[in-house]
């Protein structure tokens, strides 16, 4: 649904994206993730065709977005940070004007608005001004408003943003309902937001590409570990002879005494699979009684650090 191919944006001398090429698929939920000022939002405005590239291509279902094309505009729904929201406005007759703006049929709007009322939640606050309204419902409104005309696309840029933890809660569990329907792209620099919503990520730092693919591919590429606790009753050099038949794990450190009864200690994996279950059959196989196993992997906090870091 949308192509992004060798993106490049400055405003005089600054250089705010840099060579950014990325493909969002049909259905796709994927999040736009870097630190403030990495040009999250600058991507967004292009590809939204609020903002003219310097150079690149950027398509949205085949058709080059620029300024001037207003069929790739119908195919999204735009949700700002600061949604410019009216706050004299009540809450219906705001979208009734969106809906006008949008060219939707006339006869066609109530039932557009009560279609966006329930699936936004917005039910309570129906005849209240705006300017009356928690920030959170501000922002459902505003996802009411870039949903009316029922885009296939939904661009967000930083949704949960200055919002309290059980508004937070709110908008990620409204935005997974919505990815169901279609494909959207978020951008944030909160990892919880991602992992939260997203099934890919695409990684951004001083206007590159820096990282991108599922949450565990990112971690693979960047070198994510897996490391695993585990307690077994047997002497440590049982424990060496037996992991032979255990590949691709080592033995990071040891955590007991060299002669303790039950030892502990902490195996290294090359990647950040799970391999709990073929640590259990190994230890049954080498009949080892196991009294601990737990399972840590690297962040995607660690993965996000190292993507981002000033060199």
């Amino acid at each position: 649904m949308i192509h992004v191919e060798h993106l490049h944006k400055h405003f005089g001398p600054v250089q705010a994206v840099s060579d950014v090429s990325f493909d969002v698929a049909k259905g796709e939920v994927v999040g736009l993730l870097g630190p403030n000022g990495a040009g999250k939002t600058t991507t967004m405005r292009v590809i939204t065709g609020f903002l003219r590239s310097s150079a690149g291509l950027v398509t949205v279902d085949g058709i080059p977005v620029s300024p001037e094309e207003i069929r790739t505009r119908r195919l999204i729904g735009y949700l700002p940070e600061n949604a410019p929201l009216p706050t004299d406005l009540e809450v219906t007759g705001f979208l009734d004007y969106i809906a006008h703006l949008r060219g939707i049929a006339t006869t066609a709007i109530p039932g557009a608005i009560d279609e966006m009322i329930d699936t936004c939640g917005l039910a309570t606050v129906v005849g209240r001004p705006i300017g009356q309204l928690s920030k959170g419902y501000r922002q459902r409104v505003g996802l009411a408003a870039a949903l009316l005309h029922r885009p296939p696309i939904l661009i967000l840029d930083e949704p949960t943003s200055g919002l309290d933890p059980n508004q937070i809660t709110e908008i990620r569990t409204l935005i997974r309902a919505i990815g169901q329907e279609r494909t959207v792209v978020l951008s944030t620099h909160i990892l919880q937001e991602v992992e939260a919503t997203c099934s890919r990520a695409l990684i951004i730092s001083s206007g590159k590409l820096v990282g991108h693919g599922t949450l565990s591919e990112l971690m693979r590429a960047s070198g994510g570990h897996a490391r695993y606790t585990v307690a077994l009753r047997a002497a440590r050099e049982v424990i060496r002879t037996a992991l032979e038949a255990l590949p691709h794990l080592e033995i990071a450190e040891w955590l007991s005494g060299p002669t303790d009864e039950r030892q502990r200690f902490t195996l290294a994996g090359q990647d950040p699979e799970d391999r709990s279950e073929e640590i259990f059959g190994w230890a049954v196989a080498q009949n080892l009684t196991l009294a601990e196993l737990t399972h840590e992997t690297a962040s995607l906090e660690e993965v996000f650090r190292e993507l981002t870091q000033t060199p």
